[in-house]
């Protein structure tokens, strides 16, 4: 009995492993999002200025 609670324990605790598979995953999140900002709010304005002239 005990022997399975510390398995249980063990495999729930967060390693680094899993920190570095976050963080591989995150930064390039942080750095395309200003882009991806900048593109949806320029897209809907040339739109419109293409549509008045």
């Amino acid at each position: 009995m005990k022997r399975r609670k510390l398995r249980r324990r063990e495999s729930e605790r967060y390693r680094i492993i899993d920190f570095l598979a976050d963080v591989t995953f995150f930064i390039p999140e942080l750095l395309f999002l200003p882009i991806r900002l900048l593109i949806w709010m320029i897209r809907p304005l040339a739109r419109l200025i293409s549509d008045i002239f």
